[in-house]
């Protein structure tokens, strides 16, 4: 059906027939949104790579986040290698052979609390909404955020590491040695990162998290074979340092580091890992479902 519209333009007069309007059916709008192939979901994998990189671009617009692993890292090594030194080795460059892969462990450790503190700013900001309805794979988000991390735990290694070398330490493990550490400390702090995200969900602010996190984090890296021999403690303290993890994990970086194999500190470091990812990681993922 069409309908006359007249229009008039000076002394002419015209009559034309304007179009009809037709609803479309339902089915032909079902057909245009349907018509091409749905994308693939992706994998476990991709997802939580894309993720990752998502951290790595937040470092890249926020560059002052590697603070914690350059300028903290390089004060660590300075100050207590020259602060303790000489009081507990009779000499800086004794010192730095035994305090190193500790003071190594001890800063990464502390930098994953900040994983937690990343975690609850964009849950405050909303973002966590928008990642749950998206067709991924659940623990993406998580697992993305660890990933990025890995990267600023790698360049706190190699800054600590170059300063240490500066100032005079040398592994008797080379090269091998070095990497089979760093890697022992990757698989470590990954898992143990698990504890923040925990937190990161829980607690309501980022000051709580990062109370928290330095509530947990002080005890573990200080009451441990960092800085000392434990065999100078008391014995009450001792059984509480040598069944710590932080303390396993320092001695088989330590060892590794020295070109030996500690195979029972390095048996309990990876079991320590896979303990705080099935508790804290199921943890982590029952509050983000819930949240």
């Amino acid at each position: 059906m069409s309908t006359g519209t007249t229009v008039t333009t000076g002394k002419d007069t015209q009559t034309t027939d304007a179009l009809d309007f037709v609803a479309p059916k339902a089915d032909e709008l079902a057909a245009l949104f349907t018509g091409r192939a749905r994308p693939p979901r992706p994998s476990a994998l991709a997802a939580s790579l894309t993720f990752g990189w998502r951290a790595m671009l937040k470092i890249k617009h926020v560059p002052e986040q590697l603070f914690d692993v350059t300028a903290f890292p390089i004060m660590m090594v300075l100050m207590y290698t020259y602060l303790f030194g000489g009081a507990l080795a009779g000499s800086v460059d004794e010192y730095i052979q035994f305090l190193l892969p500790g003071i190594l462990v001890m800063s990464v450790v502390m930098i994953t609390m900040y994983t937690g503190v990343s975690v609850n700013t964009d849950i405050e900001k909303g973002v966590f909404d928008r990642f749950r309805t998206l067709p991924i794979w659940r623990p993406a988000p998580m697992v993305g955020y660890l990933l990025g991390d890995v990267v600023r735990y790698l360049i706190a290694s190699a800054v600590m590491l170059t300063v240490g070398v500066i100032i005079g330490y040398r592994p008797d493990g080379g090269m091998p040695g070095i990497l089979l550490g760093v890697a022992l400390l990757l698989v470590f702090s990954f898992a143990f990162s698990w504890i923040w995200t925990m937190f990161g969900l829980l607690l309501r602010s980022e000051k709580s998290v990062m109370g928290v996190s330095m509530m947990v984090i002080f005890p573990l890296t200080f009451l441990s074979n960092v800085f000392v021999d434990p065999k100078t403690m008391p014995g009450w303290l001792q059984a509480f340092v040598n069944n710590n993890p932080v303390t396993h994990l320092a001695t088989a970086v330590r060892e590794l580091m020295a070109g030996n194999w500690p195979g029972t500190d390095i048996a309990w470091t990876l079991g320590w890992s896979a303990l705080f990812v099935l508790v804290f990681g199921w943890v982590t993922m029952r509050l983000y479902n819930r949240k």
